[in-house]
């Protein structure tokens, strides 16, 4: 393979430390590069000076002559005054960008749900991310650097995007060079892992699976490497190996050796322990919502005006049981309804219709996007903040139980001694993020709602997040766009599909086949004319969908399961037995194509029933 760039001897230093101390390295054609490491240590530095952003101290990086290069920045660059449409096309004719299959995609797949002539001034930070994403995928680049190109984006986009940098280049074309802490991105795209540490760059071989495999061998064979990060690497490669979804089946990813490694490693989570002590502290009765609807006020259209002139119904009929020791995750497209649901389990939202009915002991604490639990502690060191809270914290339950003081909670979410000195307000966006937390947890809630807990955290940090969960005996609720984080720490996923909560037994793949189902068959707008056809079933009918509807789902079930059984056999199956493999592939296409049929007529019941 052709050589696109590399660096020799490439030494960078600040005023307090030295980043890199003699690095060398190369992108060729068809490297598909992961970058990770704890935040600070030098990744998105070393980004800069492969991409030309930043001049080393010494040494050099050189450029094949010819070799174009693309940069999405973790910085908002664009201009306020201008529209998406300009943003991402410039001034090439409408004929020349609109006849561009890679341009229609980009469009399609970040900027559908936006008016192409908004200015920019109007848009989210989030919006703006997606933008100045677009605008560099609709460019012809021979190699990318993505700084973070994952923020903002809902699993959907993010699953997106993987796809498109798959399709971009042929396999043997383009490079690819990404900082980001999601794992299962880094997964599904990169075929090679640079890991910053200690002033150097070392490569691994294949995506995030592999890197970790690969770095529990390192750790294995080296004393200098701490007792800690290690353990937490075998922890999370015993997830990995026995049950992260779609991780087995990577060529590059020895099952035997991975085997052997995890062979003395108990499962991350003892769930008949949790689930015993979640009843001793919860009860049997959690948060129950029963046939709960939630509508708000909405506007006139077009007029200006904040008078209401009728509801939207954000959430239709929600029925949810809500269990001790319960850990769910939540899934949904912005604005969706998740944060009104995830309010009905708090209190923070009543039902406009239906009831909620909570448990006497129960105790919600939400992890929240904004900080609020720092406010008040902002000009505080750590360790004066720590010192106002309880004097320890039980984690774990039965034999495993231990009792943690806040300082040692501290350092096992990566604090070190010396920064329990820094007031709050110093902090780093992740510390601020695992301090919140601690705080939390030390209030000893019963129910955690976690919302969006990654945003700020590096992929060592998330494990020890991941640590810290996996001992923590109530019910937890996840919305995350984080979809390794989000298989890793809840046992089930439900979607807000159509205002309607629905359980999804295949997990995320299910709910993204369930989004391209219900984009291709949308609610239909009824007229003034036809609006008594549109009103539904009722008596009877009413009654023969329901029915229908539900055994359609135990049905759908039961082939996500039988379908999931026979693809795990796959990777048992001898694999030079061409036509037996050929054969079930065939079987599970029928079994995949049977389930896909009767998840569109469960739509097709779900407009009727209403």
């Amino acid at each position: 393979m052709a050589h696109l760039l590399g660096a020799e001897a490439l030494h960078l230093e600040y005023p307090t430390t030295v980043v890199f101390d003699s690095v060398s390295l190369g992108v060729n054609e068809g490297d598909r590069i992961g970058i990770v490491g704890r935040n600070g240590d030098g990744k998105s530095s070393l980004l800069a000076l492969l991409a030309g952003r930043r001049q080393p101290d010494s040494g050099r990086v050189t450029v094949r002559g010819g070799v174009t290069v693309g940069v999405l920045d973790q910085a908002d660059t664009l201009d306020d005054a201008d529209t998406i449409g300009h943003a991402v096309v410039g001034d090439r004719p409408e004929h020349e960008w609109a006849g561009d299959p890679r341009v229609r995609d980009v469009l399609a797949g970040l900027l559908g749900d936006l008016p192409w002539d908004a200015e920019l001034r109007t848009l989210s930070g989030g919006q703006r991310r997606r933008v100045a994403l677009a605008r560099l995928l609709a460019g012809d680049w021979d190699v990318l650097f993505l700084d973070e190109p994952t923020n903002h984006l809902d699993v959907e986009a993010i699953t997106w995007l993987a796809e498109h940098l798959k399709r971009r280049w042929a396999p043997n074309d383009g490079g690819l060079l990404v900082v980001t802490h999601d794992r299962w991105f880094l997964d599904e795209v990169c075929t090679m892992t640079w890991e910053v540490h200690d002033r150097i760059v070392e490569p691994f071989e294949g995506g995030y699976a592999a890197y970790i495999l690969q770095r529990v061998e390192r750790d294995r064979q080296s004393a200098a490497i701490e007792a800690r990060r290690q353990n937490l690497a075998r922890k999370e490669l015993a997830w990995l190996r026995r049950g992260a979804p779609a991780r087995t089946s990577k060529p590059k990813f020895r099952i035997d050796a991975a085997n052997a490694l995890i062979a003395d490693v108990p499962d991350i989570r003892d769930r008949v322990a949790l689930q015993s002590l979640a009843v001793t502290r919860l009860g049997k009765d959690v948060v129950d919502l029963l046939d709960a609807s939630v509508s708000y006020p909405s506007p006139s259209p077009g007029s200006g005006s904040t008078a209401a002139v009728g509801t939207r119904e954000v959430l239709h009929r929600v029925e949810w049981r809500i269990a001790p020791g319960e850990r769910t995750g939540i899934l949904g497209v912005n604005g969706a309804g998740k944060s009104t649901l995830l309010g009905l389990v708090d209190g923070s939202v009543h039902p406009t219709e239906g009831r909620v009915k909570r448990g006497k002991t129960v105790r919600v604490a939400t992890l929240t996007q904004r900080l609020d639990e720092l406010e008040e502690h902002l000009d505080d060191p750590v360790r004066v903040v720590i010192s106002g809270l309880r004097t320890s914290y039980t984690l774990g339950s039965g034999s495993k139980a231990q009792e943690l003081t806040p300082g040692q909670l501290l350092e096992r979410l990566g604090f070190s001694s010396a920064q329990l000195s820094t007031p709050v307000k110093d902090l780093s966006g992740g510390q601020k993020r695992r301090l919140q937390l601690l705080l939390i947890l030390l209030d000893q809630p019963n129910v955690l709602i976690l919302d969006e807990p990654t945003n700020d955290l590096d992929t060592d940090m998330l494990a020890a997040m991941e640590d810290l969960l996996d001992s923590w005996a109530g019910t937890l609720l996840v919305v995350s766009h984080d979809r390794y984080f989000l298989e890793r720490v809840t046992d089930q996923q439900y979607a807000i599909l159509d205002g309607r909560l629905r359980h999804l037994p295949g997990g995320v793949d299910e709910y993204l086949r369930l989004r391209q189902l219900e984009q291709r068959s949308p609610r239909p707008a009824a007229s003034a004319a036809d609006a008594p056809a549109e009103a539904g079933l009722s008596g009877a009918d009413l009654r023969a969908a329901q029915k229908e509807a539900a055994a359609l789902e135990r049905r759908i079930a039961r082939l996500e399961s039988e379908i999931a059984t026979a693809r795990a056999a796959l990777v048992d199956h001898d694999q030079s037995d061409y036509e037996g493999l050929g054969s079930e592939m065939q079987r599970i296409g029928g079994l995949e194509s049977e389930r896909d049929d009767l998840e569109l007529r469960w739509y097709e019941l779900g407009e009727r029933i209403g």
